[in-house]
């Protein structure tokens, strides 16, 4: 679609520098939406390596806390697991990524998951909360790297949108627009030179 802007060489000038600038702005969004992809397809891989671990370890320890509370009265089970010392602070910070402001979880873990007495309680109890124990950790590096997934997602996005808006309207149009302005010119030069030659031949009659 021509641009609306009137046919000079002033006009010109500024469109033909203004498509300079869109094509080196599209070659660099291109090479972002590029190492964005790549970025997204690391992540992903390393995401379901890391969610299957976990989800394989949380089913272990869901096992051992049903044979538990099979085991033992509901009211032990409630104690024990009111007992926990337990606690968990979580602080982040940012990490600049291809332009992009990356959460980076910063943990500090205190007490223990089992301080109970084991009179009353099963060792399955025991496997269950040690191993939900070990998966601590791993849960919020996986939830650093799902939101992580999560802004390069959006990010790509946008990108993907402004590299369309170039390719297929901006710079077509500006090309367009160049190609217009030309045949204008050329159009008012033809006619200058008509007139010019019409002058020469009214005082050459003279």
């Amino acid at each position: 679609m021509k641009l609306d802007i009137p046919p000079t060489r002033m006009q010109l000038l500024r469109l033909k520098r203004r498509g300079a600038i869109a094509r080196r702005g599209h070659k660099l969004l291109k090479d972002k939406q590029d190492e964005l992809m790549r970025k997204i397809l690391e992540l992903v891989n390393k995401i379901r390596e890391t969610r299957l671990k976990i989800e394989d370890d949380l089913r272990k320890a869901f096992g051992y806390f049903y044979f538990a509370s099979s085991k033992q009265i509901p009211k032990a089970t409630d104690e024990a697991l009111l007992a926990t010392t337990k606690i968990i602070e979580i602080s982040y910070t940012t990490e600049r990524v291809l332009n992009l402001q990356i959460p980076r979880f910063s943990k500090s873990i205190s007490g223990r998951l089992i301080s109970y007495g084991f009179l009353s309680t099963s060792g399955d109890l025991d496997l269950a909360l040690l191993k939900i124990d070990q998966l601590i950790s791993q849960l919020l590096d996986l939830a650093e790297l799902e939101k992580t997934l999560e802004l390069l997602a959006t990010e790509i996005e946008k990108t993907r949108r402004r590299v369309n808006a170039l390719e297929y309207i901006l710079i077509p149009s500006i090309d367009e627009t160049i190609k217009f302005i030309n045949l204008k010119l050329s159009e008012i030069e033809r006619g200058d030179l008509t007139r010019l030659m019409r002058v020469k031949e009214i005082v050459r009659g003279k």
